[in-house]
C-alpha cells in the first residue's frame, strides 16, 4: 500500500493511494498512520480490505503532509556509502555511526526548508528512510529485522554543515525544524521486493547532484536494524535514516554549492516518489 497524509499542517487526513491511483480518504477505517496503525497487524489488514473495496470516498489534496505522523525517534546513520565518506574525506567506519534527530525536523514533501538564521552550509542528503512496524529489541537476524519494517519512505536529511565543525556530534547541524522531509508517501513492505537495489537521486535546480542505488551502503537496512536493537528499543512509529550516497555540496569544489534561498530540491527514491522542496531563508 501507499499511505499518506493529507490536508493543512497539523490537520491531517490519514489517505491511500488506490489500485487505479485514486486517492482514498481512510478517515473512516484508521484515526492517522502512525506508530499505531503499524504495529497492528488487524488494523492494517482491515485499511488494506477497505481500500481494495472501492468504497472509499475519493480525496482532494491540497497539500500533502510528512506520510507517518509523530515518530518516537528519528535515528540518522553517518557515512554509510563509501563514495559518500571519500566525498568528504572521512575513513569508512568500523561499525555503523549513529545520532538522533528530533521529530520536529519531520517535514512534509513538498513543504519548504527553511534555512536556519547565518546559514553557511546547509547541503542535501537524499536517503532511504525505514519505518519501524515492530517493536525491536536485540534482534540478532538480518531478516528477522527486517520483518520489523513497516514501511519505507523518500528522505533528505538535511544539515547545516557549518554547525558541525568541530562539534563531537553532529546534533546541531541536524536538528533545526524542516530538516527531514520525507515522503511523499509511505509504501509496506509488501511492495518494496528488495530495499537493497532501490535507486536514490536528488536535483537541485534541475542539476543531478546524487545518483546511486542501495546496494552500495556499507550496512545493508537488516544489518543496520540488527545493529540499531544492539543499542536501543526500536517502536511502531520511528523512523532510520540509512544514510546518503556521494554528491553532497560539503564533497565538491570550492564555491561548494550549498542550499540558498530560491534553490528547488527535488529528491527520489525508486517506487517511492518523488519530493519537491524550496530552500526558503535569509542567508548571513
Amino acid at each position: 500500500m501507499k499511505l499518506l497524509r493529507v490536508g493543512a499542517k497539523g490537520f491531517e487526513k490519514p489517505a491511500a493511494i488506490d489500485d487505479q491511483s485514486v486517492l482514498r480518504d481512510l478517515s473512516s477505517v484508521t484515526g492517522d498512520i502512525d506508530g499505531q496503525l503499524l504495529g497492528d497487524p488487524v488494523a492494517l489488514q482491515t485499511v488494506q480490505s477497505a481500500l481494495a473495496s472501492g468504497t472509499l470516498p475519493e480525496l482532494d489534496a491540497d497539500r500533502i503532509g510528512a506520510p507517518i505522523a509523530r515518530p518516537g525517534k528519528v535515528i540518522g546513520i553517518g557515512l554509510n556509502y563509501t563514495d559518500h565518506a571519500a566525498d568528504i574525506g572521512a575513513a569508512i567506519p568500523e561499525r555503523p555511526v549513529v545520532f538522533l534527530k528530533p521529530g520536529t525536523t519531520i517535514n512534509g514533501p513538498y513543504d519548504p526548508i527553511e534555512l536556519p538564521r547565518g546559514s553557511e552550509a546547509t547541503d542535501h542528503e537524499v536517503e532511504l528512510g525505514v519505518v519501524i512496524g515492530q517493536r525491536l529489541r536485540d534482534c540478532a537476524d538480518p531478516v528477522a529485522a527486517l520483518g520489523a519494517v513497516g514501511g519505507y519512505v523518500t528522505a533528505n536529511d538535511i544539515t547545516e554543515r557549518s554547525r558541525n565543525a568541530g562539534e563531537p556530534t553532529w546534533a546541531k547541524g541536524k536538528s533545526y525544524d524542516t530538516f527531514t522531509p520525507i515522503g511523499p508517501w509511505l509504501v509496506t513492505p509488501d511492495e518494496v521486493a528488495e530495499p537493497q537495489s532501490l535507486s536514490l537521486q536528488l536535483w537541485v535546480n534541475g542539476e543531478r547532484r546524487q545518483s546511486s542505488t542501495t546496494r552500495n551502503m556499507v550496512a545493508g537496512v537488516g544489518e543496520l536494524l540488527v545493529y540499531l536493537s544492539s543499542l536501543m528499543t526500536m517502536e511502531p512509529g520511528d523512523l532510520v535514516l540509512t544514510g546518503t550516497p556521494g554528491g553532497v555540496a560539503a564533497g565538491r569544489l570550492e564555491p561548494k554549492p550549498y542550499l540558498r534561498d530560491g534553490d528547488v530540491v527535488v529528491a527520489e527514491v525508486a517506487g517511492l516518489g518523488r519530493q519537491q522542496t524550496l530552500a526558503t531563508g535569509v542567508r548571513g
